[in-house]
């Protein structure tokens, strides 16, 4: 079957499944998952299990699942608190969850000094008492990598962990692109993950499947998250065929990510030497371009120039433009948006 191109950069999130992926969906053993009886749900939860070295995993819907899953399977005695990243997705982006499904109130923390939260941040944030009940104590630390594309290094991560260790505060981490991070320094998902209680890793974003997420951590961990799963309505039948893809990414799509952040960078450096700006470092698929005055109308200029030619781009996030890399962007396309932008530098220098 003819793939149609899918240079879309809005986020890694748009790709498509292709024809090889279909064919795994279609030649999956399935079984009814509520009852452990999906051969090949069972055989993505136990190899993502073993990847992160961890005892055991359950196949989620979603992302924004698999993290509402650990909050609420983490929390016991409500009220208790959240430290996370000010900007962090389960704080910004999963619409209250946390408050409404598990009663905790989020403490957002800005890095002093970073990008991603560093120990001294997150120890001057927790509440280790009720202060006289006027605060309610944390019950977990939430952390995020990669955050933005960025990469949170893993010393930062075994720093939080050991504090968080020594209060008996478990850490959970959106390994939502942690596929990413991997890819782009080598480092196991295992060591990243020896420095958490639980994490999820998205199927749905750099990995191009079209659904779902996996959630490890122990064998009572996951009990307990499979019960909640069940609860918020996430339990699913003939899951095989979704988790099929989980398993092709795995095989196929993850060892093609270095590609996807060698043209993430060559994008950068080209935009770079036009006189654009980067709002944060490119170290894996997502570059940020800022918006300020000055280049506000050239980024205009560019949305509406490559979309002529079949891009689509225009994601604005926090003051910038956020082009994300997956892939099903090729050399053509990052050649094809450069030399339109260098087209309309030179109109605009002249």
């Amino acid at each position: 079957m003819q793939q149609s191109r899918n240079w879309d950069f809005r986020s890694d999130t748009v790709t498509k499944p292709s024809s090889d992926m279909l064919a795994a969906m279609v030649s999956a053993q399935v079984g009814d998952s509520v009852f452990g009886e999906d051969p090949t749900v069972t055989a993505l939860e136990q190899r993502v299990a073993e990847l992160c070295g961890k005892e055991a995993a359950v196949f989620c819907a979603s992302s924004t699942m698999g993290n509402q899953l650990a909050i609420r399977a983490h929390l016991h005695n409500p009220p208790e608190s959240i430290v996370c990243h000010a900007k962090s997705h389960i704080f910004q982006y999963e619409s209250g969850g946390a408050s409404l499904l598990s009663q905790a109130m989020m403490y957002p923390v800005t890095p002093a000094s970073s990008i991603n939260l560093k120990v001294a941040d997150v120890e001057k944030s927790l509440v280790l008492d009720n202060f006289l009940y006027h605060k309610p104590p944390t019950g977990l630390i939430a952390l995020e990598n990669t955050f933005s594309g960025v990469i949170m290094p893993v010393e930062d991560m075994r720093d939080i962990s050991e504090l968080a260790r020594s209060h008996n505060i478990p850490v959970h981490l959106d390994g939502s692109r942690l596929w990413n991070a991997s890819a782009a320094t080598g480092i196991s998902l295992a060591e990243y993950s020896q420095h958490a209680d639980s994490v999820n890793l998205c199927l749905s974003k750099g990995m191009g499947c079209p659904v779902g997420a996996v959630l490890v951590g122990s064998h009572l961990f996951i009990d307990k998250a499979r019960h909640f799963r069940k609860v918020f309505g996430g339990g699913w039948r003939q899951a095989g065929l979704l988790a099929a893809c989980g398993l092709y990414a795995i095989d196929h799509i993850w060892p093609t990510m270095p590609k996807s952040h060698e043209l993430a960078r060559r994008l950068a450096d080209g935009m770079c030497s036009l006189g654009f700006e980067l709002v944060l470092p490119v170290e894996t698929n997502m570059v940020l371009l800022s918006l300020e005055e000055e280049r506000r109308a050239a980024c205009d200029a560019l949305i509406e120039a490559v979309a002529k030619e079949g891009v689509t781009m225009g994601v604005i996030y926090e003051g910038s433009l956020r082009l994300v890399v997956h892939h099903q962007i090729d050399d053509a396309c990052v050649e094809l948006i450069l030399s339109t932008a260098n087209r309309i530098s030179a109109q605009t220098n002249n």
